[in-house]
């Protein structure tokens, strides 16, 4: 709760702070333009507000999605605008003569923002060998991992298929939705039945998702009713055996307080070779790594999405994103396929994950 007020108290001094230099900045102007200007500045800083508040209502879809654009880019374009104009700020105490700060510090942001998008939009695939010895020698398991989609206002189906193509060229035995599939409304996701780009996937032992958070902001039940339709499996606090003596533990998220604990779904999955947690975000690396399982896979960090709250996010997490293996077990946190709200990667990147398990024992 306080945590939320001290946000909510920032993005408001933010705010007046911006207003209060671009008012100044705009001195020149008729009064009439001016008061246009301010209309559309404090509209921005309300919209994401708005269009959360709008999700599940009867407005026009095209409506509630560009109320969603203005509201989520502002984010980003605050920080970095305030941050700008901060620094502008602090220059032209030491350089009086330096006028135009304001605008300056627009143009900074804007170059930065076509930047962000750009490369929000070219994800990365990342490659992770592990070798195993409760696999014979010869043998292999593909995962393709896949993490914070979020399917919505934001991302549409057309991105969809585009992450589709991208997972279909990896060729993997199976593929793992660590969360967050859907962003916060089920209403667009069904309205345009974008996952039915799902059944163009080309994996032999299916597609599972572990929920995330916002399919719980999504509301879980409207959510699941709708995957019974796709080919996507919704496992929660579940065990499935996949091909290979592979067992996938995929776990209900941190949402659901009453969710199983991993060492009694561990002790369901029993003695199989590899086990395999499926679990949205990664608090309870260190207990996989405690019962030594083989592998962990989350998400749901995005690594902060935009620095500087990538550092936040490192600060948080024992493991933010990437790989690592721990004393027994190997963890893959993804930073997301897409991300939640503003359409910006600055300092992070978008990513894709591609394990592939291989046998190193004597049968």
């Amino acid at each position: 709760m306080w945590g939320g007020i001290a946000l909510l108290a920032l993005y408001t001094v933010g705010n007046v702070y911006l207003f209060v230099r671009l008012w100044q900045s705009i001195a020149p102007l008729p009064v009439w333009l001016r008061v246009v200007i301010a209309l559309l500045f404090w509209f921005a800083a309300a919209a994401m507000f708005l269009s959360f508040e709008i999700r599940n209502s009867g407005l026009p879809e095209s409506t509630i999605r560009s109320i969603f654009w203005v509201g989520t880019t502002w984010l980003v374009f605050l920080l970095y605008m305030v941050l700008a104009t901060a620094t502008m700020d602090l220059v032209r105490l030491f350089i009086p003569t330096l006028h135009n700060g304001f605008w300056y510090a627009l143009l900074a942001t804007t170059i930065v923002l076509i930047y962000g998008n750009i490369n929000y939009r070219h994800p990365r695939v990342e490659h992770v060998t592990i070798d195993s010895e409760k696999l014979p020698a010869g043998d292999s398991y593909r995962i393709v991992l896949a993490s914070d989609i979020h399917l919505g206002y934001g991302t549409t189906r057309s991105d969809l298929s585009r992450y589709v193509d991208m997972i279909n060229r990896e060729q993997g035995d199976v593929v793992l939705i660590a969360g967050d599939l859907i962003d916060n409304s089920i209403r667009p996701v069904a309205t345009e039945d974008m996952c039915r780009e799902f059944e163009r996937i080309e994996a032999p032992d299916g597609i599972y998702l572990a929920p995330g958070n916002h399919e719980y902001i999504s509301n879980i039940d409207s959510v699941a009713q709708y995957l019974r339709t796709t080919p996507i499996r919704l496992v929660r606090d579940s065990v499935v055996r996949l091909g290979n003596n592979i067992t996938l533990i995929a776990r209900d998220d941190r949402s659901n307080r009453h969710r199983r604990s991993l060492k009694e779904l561990s002790s369901e999955a029993g003695e199989q070779p590899i086990k395999v947690v499926l679990d949205h975000q990664p608090y309870d690396i260190a207990t996989s790594d405690s019962l030594g399982l083989d592998l962990h896979l989350s998400g749901h960090t995005h690594r902060g999405q935009v620095w500087p709250l990538s550092w936040l996010t490192d600060a948080l997490y024992d493991q933010s994103h990437g790989y690592r293996q721990w004393s027994h077990t190997h963890a893959v946190v993804s930073s997301g396929l897409s991300l939640w709200g503003p359409p910006f990667r600055i300092g992070t990147r978008s990513d894709l994950y591609v394990i592939e398990i291989r046998g190193n024992s004597a049968e």
